[in-house]
């Protein structure tokens, strides 16, 4: 997930592009406090939950808990919400904003869209960031290659019914941890990261190992065409050992472990000097 500040009339609303679902969460509470202009938006949102039961069920059924950054720049967990949600949550707010509001939302989810509708200009974006950090050419080519296996990944597991979000992890954390050895939350420990995203800190051998793992997992998903989730694990898991097989040569040939404790910082330290 990736932290943004957007504004909507000068005032910030805390915001968060998960990578996973491909779509905004916005801080709930942010946006209560632009449409109300309300000394206490948290109090705000607490009697509006109580007076609208329904809403409030709603919210806590839809809304998750997301860590976000505070005024202090301490990271602490946020009631958000989608653009879907924040539509539902809007309606239930009187004020003379909402309709400029949802304008604006519209506009910033669309932005996002367009960028999914052409993918190039989302991996043209992609390579600009990632040369300015100052990653080699060689890795930006796998990095962006591993982008688009993931994408069709995806699109196999939504045929197969996959829901978005838990069951995608669930999936994920049980590929890595095959042809790894490691759950995704674990690798990202071993490489000493917290919410940075675990592909930009791999090295190209890990990279070519994660995109051999979902690239086998999505060819034999498209032969087996699994229709439950129990299905689409065993056929995620058959896909990741034929990366686990590869690691194992690799380890065998080279006389060295292809699991790296590497991560950017370090990668780049050692290609500048």
């Amino acid at each position: 997930m990736k932290d943004k500040i957007k504004l909507f009339e000068n005032k910030k609303i805390r915001a968060i592009w998960d990578e996973e679902q491909e779509e905004w969460f916005f801080s709930i509470v942010d946006v209560v406090g632009v449409l109300t202009d309300s000394v206490n938006p948290t109090d705000y949102l607490k009697k509006l939950r109580k007076r609208d039961e329904l809403l409030g069920e709603y919210i806590g059924t839809n809304c998750p808990q997301i860590e976000m950054k505070t005024e202090t720049g301490k990271n602490r967990k946020t009631l958000a919400a989608n653009v879907r949600d924040l539509f539902r949550i809007i309606q239930s707010i009187p004020s003379p904003k909402a309709e400029p509001f949802k304008l604006w939302l519209a506009k910033v989810g669309n932005e996002r869209i367009n960028e999914i509708i052409d993918p190039e200009l989302s991996i043209d974006h992609a390579i600009q960031n990632y040369r300015r950090l100052g990653y080699s050419e060689n890795w930006i080519n796998q990095r962006i290659k591993s982008i688009e296996v993931r994408k069709t990944l995806t699109d196999e597991w939504d045929k197969s019914g996959v829901q978005q979000g838990k069951e995608y992890a669930v999936l994920t954390d049980l590929m890595s941890k095959t042809w790894s050895g490691m759950t995704t939350r674990e690798y990202k420990k071993f490489k000493g990261l917290k919410k940075e995203n675990l592909r930009d800190n791999m090295t190209n051998t890990e990279l070519v190992l994660n995109m051999l793992a979902e690239v086998a997992t999505t060819d034999i998903s498209i032969e087996r065409q699994p229709t439950t989730f129990d299905e689409s694990a065993n056929v995620a898991e058959e896909g990741a050992k034929v990366a686990k097989v590869a690691r194992k040569q690799i380890e065998k040939s080279t006389g060295k472990q292809a699991i790296s404790s590497l991560n950017a910082k370090n990668i780049l330290h050692i290609k500048n000097r």
